[in-house]
């Protein structure tokens, strides 16, 4: 009586002298061993048909069959259109507002100073006027002067006249009244604060940049946090300043309050006109 299997098709039964080889995509997997032949006949059956599996799985996704859905695994990695790709930036406009300015406005973007760590940063219309990187920040006030006066036909340029920092702990408080004393009617006047904006200032520094616009200048104290545009010659307080108070119970460092950021569109002025 024969002692082979109704399962002897897979291998020759006797010695399994013999490789088993798949007639389809047999190149994916090496031939199997012969330490099988030991095994059991279920076990053996078990392990044939996984790997037969394995071969053909593997040889659709590689050669790829029309209609297989493994065919479609192989163009998502093949088709960068299926690639799965992140959704799209916001669009940044000038000084990276969210938004553009109107016609007839200047785009711009005033950041004070972090602590006495961060320096302060003053874009207007997509040019850094100031910044660490420049190199033209320092502590106390950062003031950048902007032309703003045309003839009443031509539009404000926004031409930077000047720009320096003044140190207000340590400084002398003359070279700042020796500089926004002199300004002419229309003049722009960006202004961030960098560790401390005030120590040093006397009642005409304050009253000068009452008359340019500001709402805070008064009451600015020891490291408090001061970011302002104003004009020279504007007739009401400018819509344009953000102070915060240095204090122990709300500063977001150690001893300093937060930075503060003011962005907006500056309405462009001609002679004539405030």
């Amino acid at each position: 009586m024969s002692t082979h299997s109704g399962w002897s098709q897979f291998g020759s039964g006797v010695g399994c002298t013999q490789d088993l080889r798949l007639p389809s995509a047999s190149f994916l997997l090496p031939p199997l061993s012969s330490s099988l032949c030991g095994s059991p006949g279920p076990l053996r059956i078990v392990v044939l048909i996984l790997t037969a599996g394995l071969t053909w799985i593997l040889g659709s996704i590689l050669l790829g069959s029309h209609g297989s859905s493994f065919s479609r695994i192989q163009q998502l990695f093949s088709n960068p259109e299926n690639a799965v790709t992140t959704e799209p930036r916001a669009r940044k406009y000038k000084c990276g507002l969210p938004q553009p300015c109107p016609e007839q406005h200047l785009a711009f973007r005033v950041v004070s100073g972090a602590a006495n760590v961060i320096g302060p940063k003053i874009c207007l219309e997509d040019k850094m006027l100031m910044s660490s990187v420049k190199d033209n920040v320092g502590r106390g006030l950062n003031i950048a002067l902007v032309n703003g006066d045309l003839p009443p036909t031509s539009r404000v340029n926004g031409e930077l006249l000047e720009a320096r920092s003044f140190d207000m702990w340590a400084g002398d408080v003359n070279d700042l009244l020796k500089f926004i004393r002199p300004l002419h009617e229309g003049t722009l006047v960006f202004v961030a604060s960098y560790d401390d904006p005030a120590t040093k200032m006397n009642e005409e520094t304050r009253k000068i940049f009452s008359e340019l616009g500001s709402s805070n200048a008064k009451e600015l104290a020891f490291r408090d946090s001061w970011v302002f545009v104003g004009a020279k010659g504007v007739q009401d307080k400018s819509p344009f300043e953000q102070h915060v108070k240095n204090s122990k119970s709300t500063n977001k460092y150690e001893g300093w309050p937060e930075a503060l950021e003011l962005e907006g569109c500056i309405p462009q002025r001609t002679v004539g006109t405030q």
